[in-house]
């Protein structure tokens, strides 16, 4: 497939960044991805909750002219991705499983894979499910470990969680949901209206099926990982966040560093919140630049 490589990602609309999405067919519905660079070194960029694949937009030129081949999903119930009816369609192991059959359709045999949020969850999955697909691992504020998790809410499935997500897709109330998650989860950076109005589309078009099981899936403790962790034995970087107080770096630190072999010059604490990737979306070029050389 010829890709486009002459259009510039970093201060694009999200009406145009949706017009270069490509579509995959899964079996549970379709999922849009942006496809760019025609490089042999592949990278996918992996979003969590409750984003898409927008939240990398100012980071593909670089990596593109740093010689990557990126590729962009938006797993399925989010951002211009179907969103059937269904509960177990969005765990991390269906996440997965559709993923790996995008790569599959794509001939993407191996990747450098850099993940963010619940994009940890489904990563596990992919691992646990193929872990000879994945060439180098970028961790970006990220669940792993309980002891990193301090979610300001738990909701267990019901009514109250149903109310919730239908906030996010109101026109009366998105926009301050919205606003307040940013205002927890940027350090020190504003969104631009056209940044913002990339997040708040998928909401007032119901994209919120997905995120429905996300809440109602992490109400008790998380499933134990350790075991997929220690049996890796790809070179690993970190860029984190060191504000983010939802996902916390130093509560797990000692453990994922531990189980994942890395070494401390490959931990970047950025002076940046959850989302890192508004914030310094060059220090994690850098690290996926430098950890795929």
């Amino acid at each position: 497939m010829a890709q486009d490589t002459t259009l510039r990602f970093y201060n694009i609309d999200y009406c145009t960044y949706q017009e270069r999405q490509h579509g995959f067919q899964s079996a549970d519905g379709e999922i849009k991805y942006l496809d760019v660079g025609t490089s042999d070194k592949v990278v996918m960029l992996l979003h969590g909750v409750p984003t898409s694949g927008w939240l990398y937009r100012k980071m593909i030129d670089s990596l593109v002219d740093g010689g990557m081949r990126v590729i962009i999903p938006d797993m399925l119930g989010f951002g211009a991705s179907a969103s059937p009816k269904g509960y177990d369609l969005y765990t991390p192991t269906a996440h997965a499983k559709r993923l790996l059959a995008l790569m599959d359709t794509l001939n993407i045999d191996k990747w450098c894979h850099v993940f963010h949020d619940f994009g940890g969850q489904v990563t596990w999955e992919m691992l646990r499910q193929d872990s000879a697909r994945v060439s180098e691992l970028v961790i970006l504020n990220t669940i792993i470990y309980e002891d990193g998790f301090n979610p300001p809410v738990r909701m267990k499935r019901g009514p109250i969680a149903h109310i919730a997500m239908s906030l996010y897709r109101s026109r009366l109330t998105s926009k301050f949901m919205l606003k307040q998650l940013f205002k927890m989860s940027l350090h020190n950076t504003e969104l631009s209206k056209t940044e913002f109005k990339g997040y708040q589309w998928p909401m007032l078009h119901g994209k919120t099926k997905a995120m429905y099981t996300f809440f109602t899936n992490t109400k008790y403790a998380l499933p134990d990982y350790s075991a997929i962790l220690k049996n890796m034995t790809i070179p690993v970087g970190v860029v984190w966040g060191k504000h983010d107080k939802v996902l916390q770096w130093d509560a797990q630190a000692s453990s994922v560093m531990q189980d994942l072999h890395i070494e401390q010059e490959n931990v970047h604490l950025v002076e940046a919140s959850h989302f890192v990737q508004e914030e310094t979306p060059v220090a994690i070029c850098d690290a996926v630049l430098n950890i795929t050389k």
